[in-house]
């Protein structure tokens, strides 16, 4: 197994026990359990948790970033870069969610990282070609409904969820709002 695998298979094994058994259970042996190494093949990788999911967020963050990005290219429309928000933030909410609850359990300044990504997000939303305030509420509804999957919240579902997403979609059409 390569470096880059182990690295990767313990960031999966900290999302995966966040997930499943929640932050209570992470901890660095139940992490590398998870991950089929030893506390010490662990330890090689990452001198402590904070290490692990600060390079845990960093790849998350960049992956987010690259599905945008790459959503973003194949639409130059007004609206194009809150598409591409919304159709990354909903179709992988547990990869970011892991990192936001990691770190708040761990370590609330490895939040900067996320804090500064999403004010880049913000910017580019703003300047979007969309109105920058209706761009700004369909934001913070794609976060909302992110946030009730995320809890279970009444969670919109099925025919109901879709339209509702439709709808997204169709506001983020318009040239001008």
């Amino acid at each position: 197994m390569k470096f880059l695998d182990k690295k990767e298979k313990l960031f999966q094994a900290t999302q995966h026990l966040i997930n499943t058994k929640g932050v209570s259970h992470l901890t660095l042996d139940n992490i590398a359990k998870e991950a089929g190494l030893s506390k010490g093949g662990l330890l090689h990788y990452f001198p402590n948790k904070n290490a692990l999911i600060s390079e845990a967020i960093t790849s998350i963050l960049e992956d987010y970033s690259e599905g945008m990005e790459e959503l973003d290219e194949k639409d130059t429309n007004a609206g194009h870069f809150l598409r591409s928000f919304t159709e990354v933030s909903l179709n992988n909410p547990k990869q970011l969610t892991s990192g936001l609850l990691a770190a708040m359990s761990v370590n609330p300044e490895l939040l900067n990282p996320i804090q500064e990504h999403y004010t880049k997000w913000q910017n580019k939303i703003e300047a979007d070609g969309l109105d920058p305030i209706t761009a700004t509420i369909i934001r913070l509804a794609v976060d909302g409904l992110w946030f009730c999957d995320l809890f279970g919240l009444a969670s919109p579902e099925g025919e109901f969820r879709k339209e509702i997403l439709d709808k997204i979609e169709e506001l983020t059409q318009r040239e001008q709002l």
